[in-house]
């Protein structure tokens, strides 16, 4: 009788576990699924087109990404995810959450921030700033997050019709120029309930890579000096300059330059020189990146600089003191979801471009002495660990990648051969060009969350090359400590001058179909003669 009440109840909660269970998707209702997906982001173009061109005419830099998350987590608000704001103590940072139950937590990322100096009007092949010394897209990163909107408010419409269990949740890269967000996020525990990362980042191709990625990785420390003010003239020898420290610090890292392998990288600059000639400056302070392939090589590079630091400090009699700015990891990213996500990556395929497109591209690449060869009609192949390391540009999404399973997708939304932190990045990231680029994006980044969504096996092997293969011999570790606080007060002085000129820029979608019409730009206005 007990045996028979025990598997009374048994089936009972079977059966009631059962009319919860999540609907289970064959192979050939999975991809009936994803092309339905790929056709709705397409119906959505003029969306991305908006959201795109309206960041773009924002152009704010790192830390002040107001007017930009407020854009954006209003869309999200109205489309019913919930926003936490202020994440890690940065202003502009939020994460948004919708869930449909039980399944997979997957993680959207990409960055929002501007470039310096790059103010640029669109779709015009030659320099031409909107507002003289003024911040502008020069990296393109006003198009990721209006890729992963599009994408994911097409799965969460999939979802709540299939009754798909997951969650989603978008966030941003703030100040991925100066790789200080991402990795307070890892510290704060913002992924630690996650089961894994899609991030996308505009190039000139659409593609993913798994393993060791091409960079490096850097800490970015300011170091400062204070010393004592005098008379630079009357009585210079009552001061003690904290500049003769600066210089004097930037004379010993260039000497230590020979001595560095030809993988690292660092670069700097003077924020504060002193007020004027004739007073000895009693405060100093020199910004540096140090950037190498491995954390170990990123650590030594910090020791000596340190130590270098000191030695400039007693040379002139001053106090020293740093702080960490920023950091990243280098990257490693996902067999899994590289694979998954490029099998989606090759039914979308490249956009198709028209006349005006290669145009545009040409005559920028002719301007700043590339090839022009235009735009890319060949996608790339599925990109490979690399055999040696390769020196180059880092990203905080590094952090990130090592601790939960990430990759990330490249989209066709810029020009191939420009320099990069330029004002001819900026020409083609709120044209047609762009649009296109991130509509592409979009697809194949909701075929993919459908995906992992609809078959959670492939999570678990995701997290079993994590654990197994990528962090077999690496170990995370931080570079930042629970002290260390997001330099949240860079930038406000730069966009405190250019703001209330650019909102004159602002786009008016109410009453424009495109930004270039809004700034009255035929497209594509190239020079004379080309």
């Amino acid at each position: 009788m007990h045996l028979k009440k025990y598997t009374l109840l048994l089936t009972m909660l079977l059966f009631c576990s059962g009319a919860f269970a999540q609907k289970q998707f064959n192979k050939k209702q999975i991809e009936k699924l994803k092309n339905e997906a790929a056709d709705i982001v397409q119906q959505n173009h003029k969306q991305t087109q908006v959201m795109i061109d309206k960041i773009f005419s924002f152009a704010e830099l790192g830390f002040q990404e107001y007017e930009s998350s407020k854009y954006l987590t209003g869309i999200l608000k109205d489309n019913g995810f919930e926003i936490e704001e202020s994440v890690s103590g940065i202003p502009t940072a939020w994460f948004a959450t919708w869930s449909n139950g039980e399944g997979p937590t997957i993680a959207i990322g990409s960055d929002v921030d501007c470039i310096p100096k790059a103010s640029q009007y669109p779709g015009v092949a030659y320099h031409k700033p909107m507002v003289e010394g003024a911040p502008g897209h020069g990296e393109g990163h006003n198009s990721g997050i209006p890729l992963n909107i599009t994408a994911v408010l097409t799965v969460k419409q999939i979802m709540e019709r299939e009754n798909i269990g997951g969650t989603l949740i978008l966030w941003p890269g703030i100040a991925e120029e100066l790789v200080a967000a991402k990795a307070w996020y890892v510290r704060d525990g913002l992924f630690d309930d996650i089961d894994m990362c899609i991030f996308t980042h505009v190039s000139s191709n659409l593609s993913v890579s798994y393993g060791q990625a091409a960079g490096t990785g850097l800490i970015s420390v300011e170091y400062s000096f204070e010393g004592e003010a005098a008379h630079g003239a009357g009585a210079p020898w009552r001061g003690r300059s904290a500049l003769d420290a600066v210089e004097l610090m930037n004379v010993g890292w260039n000497y230590k330059r020979e001595h560095l392998h030809p993988l690292k990288r660092s670069h700097s600059i003077i924020t504060d020189g002193g007020d004027q000639p004739n007073v000895v400056p009693s405060k100093a302070s020199i910004w540096y990146y140090f950037r190498d392939v491995t954390y170990e090589g990123i650590m030594d590079m910090y020791e000596s600089a340190n130590n270098i630091a000191k030695g400039a400090a007693l040379m002139t009699d001053t106090e020293m003191s740093s702080r960490i700015l920023g950091t990243a990891w280098p990257r490693h990213f996902n067999k899994v979801i590289a694979e998954t996500m490029y099998e989606n990556i090759k039914q979308v395929g490249l956009p198709t471009w028209d006349e005006a497109d290669q145009a545009l591209a040409k005559a920028v690449q002719e301007e700043v002495g590339s090839t022009p060869n235009g735009l890319s009609t060949e996608l790339s192949n599925l990109g490979l660990p690399v055999r040696q390391p390769i020196s180059g540009g880092s990203d905080d999404i590094g952090d990130v990648s090592w601790k939960i399973p990430t990759v990330t997708m490249r989209f066709p939304s810029n020009i191939p051969g420009l320099q990069g932190h330029h004002w001819s990045n900026a020409i083609a990231m709120a044209t047609p060009i762009a649009h296109k680029g991130a509509t592409a994006g979009a697809k194949a980044e909701a075929m993919t969350i459908l995906d992992f969504l609809l078959q959670p096996e492939l999570v678990d092997q995701a997290w079993d090359y994590f654990n197994n293969v990528q962090s077999k011999e690496t170990k995370y570790q931080p570079m930042i400590s629970a002290d260390d606080m997001p330099p949240i007060y860079l930038n406000k002085k730069i966009m405190d001058e250019f703001r209330p000129q650019l909102e004159k820029f602002y786009y008016d979608e109410t009453k424009f179909n495109s930004y270039l019409e809004q700034l009255g730009v035929a497209y594509p206005t190239v020079k004379k003669g080309k």
